[in-house]
């Protein structure tokens, strides 16, 4: 990926159509069993791992949560490799051992991936304090979900963050529910950036269906931790489409706010601010969404040809 100040806007809402179209193709497969195990989908929320991929360096690392495929495609990682994970294949980015919560390409600076609420979190302040240590100007970028923010290791991390002032942005993916409760149920606090203000960490919101205005606003913030390390929160709104996973049918909130958020799509808006500037044709559209369907079909194909991790193999990552 090129630096952020050379990324072309048409690049990147191909990008985006790439994520949505994976995503897709991996609904289908799991719903035709070739994925086990769980499979979050990020489908609605593609501006906000591109507007940051967009705002920051090759070198930069991230890490995330379980609904992780978004990142690891915008990182670098190619679908094959993503689409095999998910299928449990040797040529997965994680050897088909991970599978769709444990996605991890440490060439592409990708460090997961991580299944467990919030766990990750402090860990993304070990990346932080890694690069302070060795005198890097490098920015970890921390990834997510509301129902995060009222985990214990959340808040040990935002402390030990602030107190050795890492180079760290912690991005809270606000889709609006932890698996299926709201979060005007599961949270006493009316703006989730005040978890930030106690702990004298400064902090935004940002339009999580708007690619600009996250590209724009975390581009800031990156620039101001390169100069002078510290961390920093963003709160990015935004909505999934589908359920917290494949096996969520979603019944806790209505058509009517889903057809809202649809209205509002990412990709849906990026295209039309680029065919009014005249950088975006019809045709040119089409050519981009038809390119990021092949790969994905692609994909699968790659997927279903690949091997089996051999047997020999299965307790290798193991401690007992």
């Amino acid at each position: 990926m090129q630096p952020a100040e050379q990324r072309d806007e048409v690049e990147m809402l191909w990008l985006m159509l790439l994520i949505r179209r994976f995503e897709e193709r991996a609904s289908q497969q799991y719903q035709a069993q070739k994925i086990g195990g769980f499979c979050h989908l990020y489908i609605g929320q593609e501006a906000v791992v591109t507007g940051a991929i967009a705002a920051t360096r090759f070198d930069d690392y991230i890490i995330t949560a379980y609904r992780d495929h978004a990142h690891a495609l915008a990182r670098g990682t190619s679908a094959n490799a993503c689409m095999a994970e998910l299928f449990g294949k040797d040529t997965g980015c994680s050897r088909g051992l991970g599978g769709s919560m444990h996605f991890f390409d440490k060439e592409h600076h990708m460090y997961g991936g991580h299944a467990i609420v919030a766990a990750h979190v402090p860990l993304a302040c070990g990346l932080a304090f890694a690069c302070k240590y060795r005198s890097e100007d490098r920015v970890t970028l921390c990834f997510f979900g509301d129902g995060a923010i009222n985990q214990g290791s959340f808040h040990e991390a935002l402390n030990l963050a602030a107190l050795f002032k890492l180079p760290v942005i912690f991005i809270c993916e606000n889709n609006l529910f932890a698996m299926g409760t709201s979060v005007e149920r599961s949270t006493s606090l009316k703006q989730i950036i005040d978890r930030a203000e106690g702990y004298d960490i400064p902090s935004c919101v940002v339009d999580g269906m708007n690619f600009r205005h996250v590209r724009d606003t975390l581009s800031e913030v990156v620039e101001s931790i390169r100069k002078d390390p510290h961390p920093a929160f963003v709160e990015a709104r935004t909505y999934r489409y589908r359920g917290h996973s494949m096996s969520d049918p979603a019944s806790y909130r209505t058509k009517e706010q889903l057809e809202q958020y649809r209205l509002d799509d990412p990709i849906t808006r990026l295209r039309a601010q680029l065919t009014r500037e005249g950088k975006l044709s019809n045709e040119k559209f089409d050519e981009l969404d038809k390119e990021a369907k092949q790969i994905a079909l692609e994909s699968v194909k790659f997927a279903e040809q690949s091997d089996e991790p051999p047997l020999e193999k299965l307790y290798d990552y193991t401690y007992v």
